[in-house]
Formats: C-alpha cells, structure tokens, sequence
C-alpha cells in the first residue's frame, strides 16, 4: 500500500503520538497498520497493541448533563462536528482555534490536534471516547450525518446558546448586519431550525439550493435589521466568551440602536418606549 503523498515520517509519529488509532492512521497515510509501526520502531517509540488507541483525557460524561456550555458545543458540533464511522473517534473542525481550545477546556478534554495535509488546512481536534459518541448518537447524531441530521431535543432554556453554536458552526452573518442564514444538507434539521425562529417572532424563511454533486442544499435564514436585533438579544444574552466575536459583533451592531425588551406577560419582544422606532416596526 503506497504512501499518500506529502505524508512524512514526522507526520506520523505527530498522529501516532496524538493517539490515533491504527485504522485512522491507515485512511490519514495510505500506509498498512505494519508499516506504521516499522516508521514508529524505526524512531525508538514503544508502540502500542494494534486498534488500541492511546488514551487522552475527557470529561465522558459531558453530553449527558445540560447547561449552556454543552448546548453551546453541541451546537458547533452538529455543523462543524464529525463521528468517525468505525472507530470511537469524535473531531470538531473550527477555523477559529480559539473556539476548538474553549471546547476542550469545557469537555476537559487534552487538546489533540490532528495533522494538516494537502487537502486538510482546517484546525481540526480528536476525541476518542466510546460513552462520547453512544450519547450523541442517542440524541440522533451519528456518522455520515450530513443530509440526515435530526434537530435533536433540546431543553428550551438551552435554546439559545445551542442556536448560537449552530450559528458559530454552519452560519452566515452579512457584514452590514440586516440578514443571516445557516447551511445544511437537512431538510428536516432546516425546518426545525426554521419553526425555532417562528416561535421566537423572527422574519426567517428557508431556500433551497443544488450542491456541484447535485444534492440539496437548505438555508434558513433570518431577514430584516428588527429580526436581527431579537435573534442577537436572545442568542447572546449573558454570552462572554462562547460564541465566534467575528459573527457576534456583526449580529449585534444594531442592538445599541435598538433597545429590545421581552415582555414575559405578553410573551413577546417589543422595542423600548424610549427608542426612535416605533412598535409596529417589529
């Protein structure tokens, strides 16, 4: 089996010591599981049993409890999230490593980054937990899970900060503020997302698009700079750090303008007595 070009014995003695399992090294290099271990051998590293994936810290417990932190990353997970098919392996892809290092320091988790190659330029991170992927795959999430995500169940007080991940992971926010949307090959993933946004009173609408393979593309979007200011109160209230500072500054520019206060007698958000717009504008 011919190694996969611009794959260097550096590169796998980085993926071995980051504690990949054999079979991911295998699809990473094109190298069989004996020649891994004869470049591993050949640079004095004590090699491990075959298909037994060196351990890493992490919290295996985290998706089992909800709070905002968890909805957070399931959020990001659910769109920039992979489950590997046949080993434990768990990875988050991020252009944002900031993001990729508060996500392991929630789930308490060693920071593994996997190796970059000809075609892999996004930061991506390894977990390897058994109970990890049993739990995500319970609430629906599961390998190849891109035109069959479900909108898993989550509690309503965590709405908004797993929106928000969503929103970090598969989300687009127009530089000027009034329109956003977010991208999935789920149809059924879209309109929940989309029955989300009608409860919450936003403007949003769901368009459908052909990818270059020919599959349906979805996004749902949400539309108007009176839309935009609600979904930035709801998502980012009490928000510090969790969240993408690029997409948070420009889902939040008009907010100063706008004072937007939910009214929970009436169970609806109205703009401030004091603003210049008036109510009938929302």
């Amino acid at each position: 089996m011919p190694r996969k070009p611009n794959i260097r014995d550096e590169d796998i003695i980085h993926m071995y010591n980051q504690g990949m399992s054999y079979k991911s090294m295998i699809e990473q290099t094109g190298l069989s599981e004996r020649a891994i271990r004869n470049v591993v051998k050949k640079h004095g590293i004590n090699t491990r049993p075959i298909g037994q994936p060196r351990k890493h810290k992490v919290n295996e417990d985290f998706f089992k409890f909800w709070n905002d932190k968890m909805a957070w990353v399931l959020g990001v997970f659910v769109t920039d999230g992979h489950i590997n098919k046949s080993t434990h392996s768990i990875y988050f892809s991020q252009k944002d490593e900031r993001i990729l290092k508060l996500i392991a320091t929630y789930m308490e988790a060693d920071y593994v980054l996997m190796p970059f190659g000809k075609t892999k330029t996004t930061p991506t991170i390894i977990m390897n937990s058994k109970e990890i992927k049993k739990d995500l795959e319970q609430m629906g999430i599961t390998p190849n899970k891109s035109l069959t995500l479900k909108f898993p169940h989550v509690p309503e007080q965590y709405l908004p900060s797993f929106i928000r991940g969503v929103i970090d992971g598969d989300g687009w926010v127009q530089d000027r503020g009034y329109v956003m949307n977010v991208t999935t090959g789920s149809k059924g993933f879209a309109e929940s997302l989309h029955e989300v946004f009608q409860t919450w009173e936003l403007k949003s609408e769901i368009t459908v698009e052909k990818s270059q393979k020919g599959t349906d593309i979805y996004r749902t979007w949400i539309k108007g700079k009176q839309s935009i200011i609600k979904l930035a109160e709801i998502i980012y209230l009490n928000c510090v750090e969790s969240c993408n500072y690029s997409k948070k500054e420009r889902l939040t520019q008009w907010v100063k303008e706008m004072e937007v206060i939910y009214n929970v007698e009436a169970n609806k958000w109205t703009i401030s007595s004091n603003s210049r717009y008036n109510k009938s504008r929302i």
